[in-house]
């Protein structure tokens, strides 16, 4: 029994059947050039598990979360599968111990890179998918993601700026105004000061290192206030 077929039983309970098709989800494309291969890698599952983790997250937010609009929903569901999701899940489940990387590539830099461990991610999801069908696929991906679906909050996955313009135009069609009133610092590092604006008056102040952040604040700093 190899190593990663015992890290599957043990993390995903389930007995793969064909062991190979997961050794090339956890292979990287910069090993093809040191062996003279090609395709020997996981991009191509990567193209199978993105899909298949798409419906999968989509038909568990519809059934989770029922007090949510179809806007809601869509930002939830790119909230699970961004990035810096999908490579947290992966440094949480211990995938990042089994991937294959070529001599150009450090332990430390895979550890850090959010792109190969996403990609990483949706290619072993493909690769249940492939082995064992959408159940079992469907089964595992619920285990992982189910408790952000449930407790991910709305100021998680809407910015504070989009909020607060929503609230604002539930009860007026005018838009609030962000007003920059300060920066100081050098040239290279600059610190913005933001004030939000409705009708004359400030709801909210924000400071940060570019104007949007600075914003981002100011808008948080209103809700925060419950000034709306």
């Amino acid at each position: 029994m190899s190593d990663i077929r015992l890290f599957l039983q043990e993390k995903f309970h389930f007995r793969p059947r064909e062991i190979d098709i997961y050794e090339l989800a956890l292979t990287h494309p910069s090993c093809n050039s040191e062996n003279r291969t090609k395709h020997n890698d996981y991009e191509r599952l990567e193209f199978v598990g993105d899909s298949v983790l798409g419906f999968v997250s989509a038909d568990l937010i519809f059934k989770i979360r029922s007090e949510m609009d179809q806007g809601l929903m869509s930002k939830l569901r790119s909230y699970l599968v961004c990035s810096k999701s999908l490579a947290n899940y992966s440094r949480e489940l211990g995938l990042v111990d089994y991937i294959k990387i070529g001599h150009s590539i450090t332990k430390e830099q895979l550890f850090k890179s959010d792109k190969i461990l996403e990609d990483v991610f949706e290619a072993m999801m493909g690769a249940i998918y492939l082995d064992l069908g959408f159940d079992t696929a469907y089964r595992v991906i619920k285990s992982i993601i189910y408790n952000d679906i449930e407790n991910t909050g709305i100021d998680q996955i809407v910015d504070s700026k989009t909020r607060l313009q929503e609230e604002i135009q539930s009860e007026s069609r005018d838009a609030v105004k962000y007003i920059l009133v300060n920066e100081e610092g050098p040239a290279h590092d600059r610190t913005f000061t933001v004030e939000v604006m409705f009708n004359g008056i400030v709801l909210g102040r924000g400071k940060g290192k570019s104007k949007k952040m600075a914003e981002e604040e100011a808008a948080k700093d209103a809700l925060s206030k419950r000034s709306v």
